[in-house]
C-alpha cells in the first residue's frame, strides 16, 4: 500500500484526462464507500486478530457507544476517544493518523508537545490506556480524556 505522500505525488503528476486510468491503477490505495472510517477501523481490528468488544473494553469506551462509532451511526469530535480506540486496537502511528483523518480529526502533530508524547507512546507500543495515561502524566500532560457519550 502506498503512503498518502506517495499517492499525492502520483496525483500531482496526473493529467486531467488520465484520472480514470490512475484511479483504476491505484484502486488498492483508495478508500471507497460512504463510511471509510467504519470500514478502515473494522479492517484494522480484524487484521490484528482482535474483537471489537475487546477493543472497546481496553479503550474504556462503553460497548454500545463503541459499536455506534465504529459503524458511523454516531460521530464524535472528541479526539481522545478516537485515540483511545487506536491505542486499544494496537494501531501503529500511520494507522492512527489515518483513523484520525478519516474521522475528520486532526492527525497527531509532532510540534505539539502532548502529541509528541502520544507519537512516542504509539511508536514504543505502549497500548494499555492506563500506561498511556501514566506516561502522559509523567511528562506533565493531560491524560486521555475519559470517554463520554455526547
Amino acid at each position: 500500500m502506498k503512503t498518502t505522500d506517495d499517492l499525492t505525488q502520483v496525483l500531482l503528476k496526473t493529467e486531467t484526462d488520465a484520472l480514470d486510468d490512475v484511479l483504476q491503477r491505484e484502486d488498492a490505495n483508495l478508500i471507497h464507500g460512504e463510511h471509510p472510517f467504519a470500514a478502515y477501523m473494522r479492517a484494522l481490528i480484524r487484521q490484528k486478530g482482535l474483537r471489537q468488544q475487546d477493543v472497546f473494553l481496553a479503550a474504556d469506551v462503553p460497548e454500545g457507544y463503541g459499536y455506534k462509532l465504529i459503524s458511523e451511526e454516531r460521530h464524535t469530535h472528541r479526539r481522545d476517544t478516537i485515540l483511545r480506540l487506536c491505542f486499544a486496537a494496537r494501531c501503529t502511528l500511520g494507522e492512527t493518523q489515518r483513523v484520525l483523518m478519516l474521522q475528520g480529526l486532526s492527525p497527531l502533530y509532532p510540534r505539539l508537545a502532548r502529541d509528541a508524547a502520544l507519537i512516542v507512546a504509539l511508536n514504543r507500543r505502549i497500548y494499555e490506556i492506563g500506561d498511556v495515561n501514566a506516561y502522559l502524566a509523567q511528562h506533565g500532560f493531560e491524560e486521555l480524556a475519559p470517554c463520554g457519550e455526547p
